[in-house]
């Protein structure tokens, strides 16, 4: 890996961390797409694994006291089923499969909310929810706007929104790094990033995590979901863009 590869890994993470710490989301999905720009597709979803899974964890610990731990309990469960399905499958998408299937993920942003009435709040649904969504992570590398559709007719603030889906998104990405990583390591560990670029990235992540919940502090819920909607809609119309360039060569 070159030093400017290395260097735009590092930055992406601080900023990309930072997002997510707004808004629980969109973060990871311009993540997964600036990895995929340096890195060959089943390192992506290692690394993306590994560096979500600490901004996550990071955002969970620092809004611990707003976590619904019944609703990331139950939804633990359905990721674990999801990673032991996927695990037995051989899947690994071409660059321009992954770009076409995180540009339509933000698509589901734009569900009416009466079309789909799911609660993550229900342990049922919160068990459909950790199924689904690790799923979805584990063959289009990103999830958050699937995440999101559980979350929208909760009655939780946007403090509870945002830490309990970095709690739950602890074990999404863990089984990210395991179904992925497994293979990855045993055949050698290819296109993998070297230890300094982890070694920067990790603390940065944090940090940006943090930077992201101040300026939480300043939306109101209102603000929170329209920024949010059009942030995701911006980065898969460029994600879609992207998959049309490299399907037509």
């Amino acid at each position: 890996m070159s030093l400017a590869a290395g260097v735009f890994i590092v930055v992406m993470s601080f900023v990309t961390a930072a997002i997510s710490g707004v808004f629980g989301m969109a973060g990871g999905l311009l993540l997964k797409g600036a990895l995929a720009l340096v890195l060959p597709v089943s390192a992506t979803f290692v690394v993306h694994g590994i560096l979500q899974l600490v901004a996550n964890g990071w955002r969970a610990i620092l809004h611990r006291r707003h976590v619904s731990w019944r609703i990331v309990g139950i939804y633990a469960l359905g990721a674990f089923t999801a990673g032991i399905l996927v695990g037995f499958v051989v899947y690994e998408p071409t660059r321009a499969t992954l770009y076409l299937l995180m540009g339509l993920v933000p698509g589901l942003v734009w569900l009416p909310n009466g079309w789909v009435k799911v609660d993550a709040s229900r342990p049922g649904q919160a068990y459909i929810a950790g199924l689904s969504v690790t799923g979805m992570n584990l063959t289009a590398g990103v999830a958050g706007p699937l995440l999101d559709v559980f979350f929208v007719r909760t009655a939780l603030t946007r403090h509870q929104i945002v830490a309990t889906k970095a709690a739950t998104q602890v074990f999404s990405h863990l089984m990210k790094i395991v179904v992925y990583g497994a293979p990855l390591f045993a055949s050698g560990g290819k296109g993998v990033p070297p230890l300094w670029v982890f070694a920067l990235a990790i603390p940065l992540s944090m940090l940006g995590t943090a930077a992201g919940g101040i300026v939480l502090n300043r939306l109101s819920d209102v603000d929170f979901k329209r920024y949010l909607r059009l942030i995701l809609t911006v980065i898969g119309a460029a994600y879609l863009v992207q998959a049309v360039r490299l399907y037509m060569g």
